[in-house]
């Protein structure tokens, strides 16, 4: 079996695989790439057992069908070196080797037989389907995985939730401590569905996804989902669970209300984290008259910093406590020039909304507040 194809196409392709592969695995065949050639076709797979991306290339020169495995690092490493150009892999299998050749030089290197690669989990054909646009798609999930949880006990927080209703698709993660919850209006279903994808595929399709509206296909049953883009497929182990209420913890009434710019407001926070106490991270929000005022102290080192900042706030005074790092991870979190910060009173969640919302989305941020001892 021998083909010809672009030595940066190969590539680029090997990389995105690669991100599949564990550095540890359960069998020996899992730290390969599977290539499959089929006609014009190149097909390339990689998997942790959990987790299978399968995605294409066309090749500009074929002679003869058949398939084979190679170990992941060995192949890339070489492959990364190559400028843009030709590359020949030249199969042989009566010794088991594969031939690179390239323009000037080659290298050889052991192939094993795919038979042995574990077969993908598929959906059941009653499966539940969604299209959503590219763009969307990674918008939500790279807002959202920064809130999801590490936690053994409740393993359905670990991932991101999609919930779909009659009114939207909701895509909501949470540790606990804070929460986002995304709508998406254009994507709804008479028939309410969901599903929990973990952490591993979500980080995948976000450093895979293009930010453009071209069309991702995604369907899911109670145990498996699968998720196609362009000539890619990933298809992944969902975690199981009931996940929680999360619209039970949304406060619905917040009188007091705070616009001010993100940017500013991030560096701020920035600044006056440094001299918080670093096992709580505390840091009081206090609001009046249109000023903001932010405090951080740790008296064990004698450490206390002060900022005041400009804001239109509609309202009582009132002084509130959140933890500085999480809050600095919700405002890294958006894309907007002011953020909304809905406050009930010291003891109740604190929203924070975009200012001016995407279209035909909803967003929003809650941060579970501290105690303050005054």
């Amino acid at each position: 079996m021998r083909l010809t194809l672009s030595s940066t196409l190969l590539c680029n392709k090997l990389i995105a695989l690669s991100k599949v592969i564990n550095s540890k695995n359960s069998l020996p065949i899992l730290a390969d790439f599977i290539f499959e050639l089929e006609g014009p076709t190149l097909y390339l797979t990689a998997s942790d057992s959990e987790n299978t991306m399968r995605t294409s290339i066309e090749v500009n020169a074929t002679d003869g069908n058949g398939h084979f495995a190679i170990n992941n690092h060995d192949l890339l490493e070489a492959i990364k070196g190559i400028s843009e150009q030709p590359i020949t892999i030249d199969v042989n299998t009566a010794d088991n080797t594969a031939k690179i050749l390239y323009q000037n030089g080659q290298f050889s290197l052991p192939i094993e037989n795919a038979d042995e690669f574990p077969q993908t989990q598929e959906v059941s054909s009653q499966a539940t389907a969604i299209t959503i646009s590219s763009n969307i798609l990674l918008d939500n999930i790279s807002r959202s995985i920064f809130a999801t949880a590490q936690d053994e006990i409740r393993p359905v927080m670990n991932g991101i939730y999609f919930d779909l209703t009659p009114e939207c698709l909701a895509v909501v993660a949470s540790d606990g401590h804070k929460l986002v919850r995304n709508k998406i209006f254009t994507v709804n279903s008479a028939t309410p569905a969901s599903f929990i994808l973990p952490k591993k595929p979500a980080s995948l399709l976000k450093n895979l996804l293009d930010k453009d509206e071209s069309e991702v296909q995604i369907h899911f049953d109670e145990r498996n989902a699968e998720i196609k883009f362009g000539e890619t497929t990933v298809t992944c182990r969902l975690i199981e669970g009931r996940y929680p209420n999360y619209n039970s913890v949304i406060p619905q009434n917040n009188p007091n209300q705070i616009t001010i710019d993100r940017n500013g407001l991030l560096s701020a926070l920035r600044r006056v984290q440094p001299f918080a106490n670093d096992s709580s991270n505390l840091i009081r929000f206090h609001i009046e008259n249109n000023i903001l005022q932010l405090d951080a102290e740790d008296y064990d080192f004698a450490k206390t910093a002060t900022e005041k900042m400009q804001c239109d706030y509609t309202g009582t005074p009132m002084s509130i406590g959140f933890k500085g790092s999480a809050f600095i991870e919700i405002l890294s979190n958006f894309d907007c020039q002011d953020v909304i910060i809905q406050l009930a009173d010291p003891s109740r969640a604190g929203l924070v909304l975009p200012s001016e919302q995407p279209a035909n989305q909803e967003v929003l941020m809650l941060m579970m507040p501290m105690l303050i001892n005054d």
